[in-house]
């Protein structure tokens, strides 16, 4: 957290919440009626520093998570065999029960990260997901996994991550797009780079060895965790008793809700969700049913990996150069672009069809990734963007565990994955044509805002002008006819 004001300037607890939130929560002398700069980000500096470590936090989180296929058959192989079909699907909870934490558990990691800061946060999730790794290492059957792995090691990668995000509010602004394209490109590149470096320790070390090194990524994540150094002022607070309990509006910020925007935002990224994941869970086994099992399928998980991170780098500067909330479009082109995709698959009887919308699914999951923070900041301001994004990430992990199984659902009822293709594009269309309305709803928001702000300075104008002295002021009251 941010360091306390000095004792020698006491606060004002009578004063306007809105004041100290619209600057950033700097204090105003009694003798100054002048409100303070908006506080602005360094755009450098010590950023880069905390850019490098947010991004390995993205890689390693992520890698990991996204390599848990390459563990899949070495837990199979470990706790009984690959040929057995119960097993297969006890496994399979393991990794669908991490990744479903991590964002499941998002909005308590925003209240902590309000309460405790960015850094505390993150050095203390990262080393919960060490005991988490560490503990899993050592189990020998396949129940307590569900445990260590599933809800420790995921909870504390939950806790590392989203701090990861909201710190780089602190030092940048201007170039906020494009060092949250650099930072998100960490999980594309290791998700490129992490399952060879896995597959190679599991043939040589073994799963419990591999775990421990898998440990060691997360223990380099709290060192990185302790370059979070806040900048934001801390706001301040409306209470006057010496309480030390935090507010209730502190824990849960009901501010963020206020906005129709963030409102609409948070509610039609979920609803576009359902969908979005299927193709990246049933491709591989569409294709093995439809080219065989030959088919070189491993090459368009790579040709998504590759492009997503190229796409996260060139629409995170792309949104550098979109004023204000009218980055959403991006996000709507995204989704528009992927649900297209997704209902172009069942149509590619040629394998290199499928390459070319593999690489378009890729750049744009990319572009929908690395605008999520930005948008966050655009709606609700740096002061609530912590909850914002966790609160948004915590309605995520509802379509991303319901969709996929949906789509297994109806591959199992009609025989293909035609028909769970199709229907996996409508959900992004929806979503997508939904996000188009708030950059219409935001600037209403603001004409309101700055006719309101005109009006209420004509007043004061008014009332300045109508009190020089206490007779005027009578005679105005009395005759209002007689004042020209």
């Amino acid at each position: 957290m941010t360091e306390t004001q000095p004792d020698s300037e006491p606060t004002h607890a009578d004063a306007p919440p809105e004041d100290a939130q619209g600057n950033g929560g700097c204090k105003v002398s009694a003798s100054e009626e002048k409100a303070p700069a908006e506080f602005e980000p360094p755009e450098g500096g010590w950023g880069w520093v905390v850019m490098l470590a947010s991004m390995w936090c993205n890689g390693s989180v992520f890698g990991i998570q996204n390599a848990f296929g390459i563990m899949f058959m070495a837990l199979l192989n470990e706790f009984g065999s690959a040929e057995d079909e119960d097993l297969r699907f006890k496994t399979a909870w393991v990794g669908s029960l991490s990744m479903g934490m991590i964002f499941f558990c998002s909005p308590i990691v925003s209240v902590f990260t309000d309460l405790l800061g960015c850094r505390i946060t993150a050095v203390g999730g990262a080393a919960v997901a060490v005991v988490g790794l560490l503990a899993s290492s050592f189990v020998k059957s396949l129940g307590p996994m569900y445990f260590t792995y599933g809800i420790v090691f995921a909870c504390g990668c939950s806790f590392a991550y989203q701090p990861s995000l909201v710190i780089l509010g602190h030092y940048f602004k201007r170039r906020l797009g494009l060092v949250n394209g650099i930072v998100t490109a960490g999980s594309s590149a290791f998700t490129i780079g992490l399952p060879f470096l896995m597959s190679s320790l599991l043939e040589r070390v073994g799963l419990q060895n591999t775990l421990r090194v898998m440990a060691i990524f997360m223990f380099i994540l709290m060192l990185a965790g302790l370059t979070y150094k806040p900048l934001l002022p801390k706001p301040v607070s409306s209470s006057k008793s010496g309480s030390r309990c935090p507010a209730p509006n502190k824990v849960f910020n009901v501010q963020i809700w206020k906005s129709l925007g963030y409102r609409i935002w948070a509610f039609g990224i979920p609803a576009a969700l359902y969908g979005y994941f299927v193709p990246y869970v049933h491709l591989m086994k569409h294709v093995e049913e439809r080219f065989g099992k030959d088919a070189n399928k491993e090459v368009l998980l790579m040709c998504i990996g590759i492009t997503s991170g190229v796409g996260r780098l060139i629409f995170g500067r792309a949104a550098d150069y979109v004023p204000g909330v009218n980055k959403v479009f991006l996000q709507v082109s995204s989704f528009m672009v992927i649900g297209v995709m997704s209902m172009m698959i069942p149509l590619c009887h040629v394998f290199g069809g499928l390459i070319a919308v593999c690489l378009l699914m890729g750049l744009f999951d990319g572009c929908f990734i690395s605008i999520m923070a930005p948008i966050a900041f655009e709606l609700v301001g740096s002061q609530n963007v912590s909850q914002a994004i966790g609160f948004l990430l915590g309605m995520m992990s509802i379509p991303m565990t319901v969709g996929p199984p949906i789509a297994g659902y109806l591959r199992d009822r009609l025989g293909d994955y035609n028909v769970a293709f199709y229907l996996a594009g409508i959900p992004p269309l929806i979503g997508g044509a939904v996000l188009c309305v708030i950059p219409w709803v935001e600037a209403r928001r603001k004409r309101k805002e700055a006719e309101a702000a005109d009006k209420t300075t004509e007043n004061m104008l008014e009332r300045k002008s109508g009190t020089p002295d206490s007779t005027h002021t009578q005679t105005k009251t009395e005759d209002p006819e007689s004042v020209i």
